[in-house]
């Protein structure tokens, strides 16, 4: 039987994967940028980020902060706890994903964004 306890717990991990995809979408959105709008006359447009790049983001983010929660529960057992590693634990990813992720930008022929 489900128990208040258990569907509030249940309702938190639920807003931590939503919170962690948007967070991840945040975060990812400046640097693909550059591939969405093109440049100067659209000769960097590159909309692969959109089909690749954005789903795989989004699934990180939600389900990086949601397993991190998830086993913290079933280990510790305080929801408090499990939310505060979670928390690190998208910290972590979205750092990581900063880090590692460049979008592919040819270089520019001379001339910059606004002219």
């Amino acid at each position: 039987m489900n128990t208040p306890s258990d569907t509030s717990t249940g309702a938190a991990g639920c807003l931590l994967a939503g919170f962690g995809a948007a967070t991840a979408a945040l975060a990812w959105a400046p640097r693909a940028a550059v591939n969405i709008d093109g440049g100067f006359e659209g000769h960097a447009r590159d909309l692969s980020v959109l089909v690749i790049d954005l789903p795989l983001v989004l699934l990180g983010g939600a389900l990086v902060p949601l397993l991190a929660w998830a086993m913290t529960t079933r280990w510790v057992g305080r929801p408090w706890i499990a939310t505060l590693a979670a928390l690190a634990a998208l910290a972590l990813g979205v750092w990581g994903l900063l880090e590692w992720w460049t979008p592919r930008q040819p270089p520019h022929p001379g001339y910059g964004h606004g002219i």
